[in-house]
């Protein structure tokens, strides 16, 4: 039996040794044009939302704010991801210019979202969780 094909973009896999235990850890498995690119994304969300935490979500680097997941970020064969949610959406007209899905950014680790709009997407989120 063939396996069954998928849409689904590939997240990159960090190295052989499984699955990462840090934020550190993956990064550490990724290229180093996109290492660059998603340690410049972790320092705004990080400025963005002092008091979230950092942690490891389905294979990603992520960050929860009061126990719950915030937003994630990682590295695919061809790109780079965001993953702020449903705040997506909110902004479509800003995000145009970027491959999105419901609650994914996808860009080239050569052309970093704007900290700017990595912030704005941040607090919105961070809004929409308080409620």
């Amino acid at each position: 039996m063939k396996p069954k094909k998928t849409n689904r973009k590939q997240t990159a896999k960090p190295g052989k040794a499984g699955k990462p235990k840090s934020p550190d850890d993956y990064l550490a498995a990724v290229s180093a044009d996109q290492r660059a690119t998603l340690e410049k994304l972790r320092k705004i969300i990080r400025a963005a939302a002092p008091e979230a935490e950092e942690y490891i979500s389905y294979n990603l680097p992520a960050f929860r704010l009061n126990g719950k997941l915030l937003v994630a970020y990682g590295a695919a064969a061809n790109h780079c991801a965001f993953y702020p949610g449903s705040v997506v959406q909110a902004l479509s007209d800003e995000l145009k210019d970027y491959d999105t899905s419901k609650g994914t950014i996808r860009f080239p680790a050569d052309k970093p979202l704007p900290p700017a709009l990595v912030r704005k997407l941040v607090k919105l989120r961070m809004a929409k969780k308080r409620g």
